[in-house]
């Protein structure tokens, strides 16, 4: 059963990888490409090398430049490598190279560059985020940060920063400074967006209840909602009353749950409930 269970949800995380993947992918080739949007990353350099050169396509030199990569980082890592940022690599740069066969683009869809930029943020964001959720990554310069924090002391996220900065001023002279200034606002606003995004997906519910019905509370979160829970005894400064104090943790869905049973069950409990998305400990994605 435990087996089954793991094989079921290794399928699931796939196939929202893949999701994640090709909605990455939509925002490349049909935003970032066609208005020269260069961000950084893979995505970025390939777009210079197939603004400065008519053999190959963006979407064909990041298939060449993420591959190489890969076999730097088995190299590097051997069996340590991650699988899943092998697969989302490939499947990113093969969206790629087939959404070029199949929608060949010459110029943007709309007319309205600051509509593009939006798309060409939002998507990739989105997909990375969920992707980093997942412990994979989509390769490209993930792989670099992964080689300089094994062998350099640098301050990776810093690092990767002052590249990504590298390629949009490489941007700026091949693309002039239009569409240089608008990869500049989308490179700002990309960590934000992928920062948002990856601590919606995480956010859990704490609860701290003040109650005087702790055997039908824990009951409910224990059996209802299969979570633990922390007990210990109080006595209220005011009225130096004897109360029990629950701390227990929950999604979002449960949250709700729980807080009408409390409603239900004890009209006069004190409820603190607070929003995290770090949480360490058995049950959670979060490790220490």
């Amino acid at each position: 059963m435990i087996k089954e269970k793991n094989v079921k949800k290794t399928v699931i995380e796939y196939l929202i990888m893949t999701g994640a993947t090709l909605i990455m992918a939509c925002g490349i080739y049909f935003f970032k490409f066609p208005n020269n949007f260069v961000m950084g990353g893979v995505s970025g350099i390939s777009m210079i090398l197939g603004a400065v050169q008519n053999v190959i396509s963006p979407a064909t030199a990041m298939l060449i430049i993420n591959a190489v990569l890969i076999v730097i980082g088995f190299f590097v890592f051997g069996r340590n490598f991650s699988a899943r940022t092998v697969y989302c690599s490939l499947l990113l740069s093969g969206a790629l190279e087939l959404m070029e066969l199949l929608f060949p683009m010459s110029k943007p869809i709309t007319d309205d560059p600051m509509l593009e930029l939006v798309f060409a943020v939002a998507l990739p964001a989105v997909g990375s985020a969920l992707v980093f959720n997942l412990g994979g990554t989509t390769g490209g310069t993930d792989i670099i940060a992964m080689i300089l924090k094994k062998y350099t002391p640098l301050n990776i996220g810093m690092a990767l920063f002052f590249v990504d900065a590298a390629i949009v001023a490489a941007g700026f002279f091949v693309n002039g400074a239009k569409a240089g200034m608008y990869s500049l606002v989308g490179l700002l606003i990309k960590a934000l967006v992928v920062d948002v995004v990856i601590e919606n997906i995480n956010i859990s519910k704490y609860f701290f209840i003040v109650t005087t019905a702790p055997e039908q509370v824990c009951k409910y979160i224990n059996e209802n909602l299969h979570k633990g829970a922390t007990v210990w005894e109080g006595k209220g400064s005011y009225t130096n009353e004897k109360k029990t104090v629950i701390m227990a943790v929950m999604t979002r869905s449960q949250a709700i749950a729980l807080r009408n049973h409390i409603k239900e069950t004890d009209k006069g409990a004190f409820v603190v409930i607070s929003s995290t998305s770090e949480i360490i400990g058995k049950g959670f994605r979060s490790s220490v």
